[in-house]
């Protein structure tokens, strides 16, 4: 891995506080990969041979059964995945595939599990991610049975929104399809969603969303922090990132 990459992946919560020896163990025996959109990294069912960590790019986790599939999340970087089939050793419950042009850096379990073993800090990092990531599903558990799709697509405008800064405009970063299934909805009333928050707050051209009233769009979304409050360690990963990115404007004299 190189040495910048090793940089930017040392600087998420899960590698942070580990000893600085057996993170340099993990990044000589992990490389970095660059995928095109569209390529499945990981295939539910199989066992884990590395811990994948997001440096760039968009991954879907998605599950099939029956001829059926269903979009479970969408992750940004920076993002390790799938941590708890690695830490146990045990088959993908799920399976991941890129949604647009990504970098991802691949340790191997076998290192993974080696060093949690002997670094304490570095099995508690682990914990915390996995406590994370659990908090994280059950909000998600909540927000598909206590709303309903209106509600959920609100509620995803107004946290899209938030994290790109608050500027009343948004993109739909990836196809209508994918945001229907990870809402729980089939594609046509994705399309009945849109048109009726036209009429509560927003207007729609295409993938670009503009929120028009956001009074309004929150009356209806009936935001809750123990439903759509981001977890700490989702909150340090975005804030990882953003010390990257700046250090490395500043390296490039922007």
């Amino acid at each position: 891995m190189r040495a910048q990459d090793a940089e930017r992946v040392r600087r998420l919560p899960l590698f942070r506080a580990m000893a600085q020896s057996n993170f340099e163990e993990l990044s000589a025996a992990g490389y970095l990969q660059r995928f095109p959109a569209g390529v499945v990294l990981i295939h539910q069912g199989d066992r884990p041979d590395f811990l994948h960590v997001l440096v760039d790019g968009m991954i879907e986790l998605f599950s099939s059964h029956g001829g059926q599939e269903a979009t479970l999340s969408v992750l940004s970087p920076p993002a390790a995945f799938i941590l708890a089939a690695v830490v146990v050793d045990d088959v993908y419950l799920k399976s991941a595939r890129t949604l647009s042009p990504s970098t991802v850096v691949l340790i191997p379990a076998d290192a993974v599990r080696v060093v949690f073993e002997r670094d304490a800090a570095f099995a508690r990092a682990i914990v915390v991610e996995l406590a994370c990531r659990y908090r994280a599903l059950v909000k998600e558990l909540k927000n598909s049975r206590l709303r309903t799709g209106v509600q959920r697509l609100a509620n995803w405008i107004i946290a899209r929104d938030k994290s790109s800064g608050q500027t009343g405009r948004i993109r739909i970063p990836y196809e209508k399809r994918v945001l229907a299934n990870q809402l729980g909805l089939r594609p046509e009333n994705l399309s009945r969603a849109l048109a009726e928050l036209q009429h509560a707050g927003i207007a729609v051209d295409g993938p670009e969303i503009a929120i028009t009233d956001y009074r309004r769009l929150a009356v209806l979304a009936q935001s809750d922090p123990l439903i759509d409050a981001p977890e700490p360690c989702e909150r340090d990963a975005e804030l990882a990132l953003g010390t990257a990115s700046a250090k490395a404007a500043r390296a490039d004299g922007v």
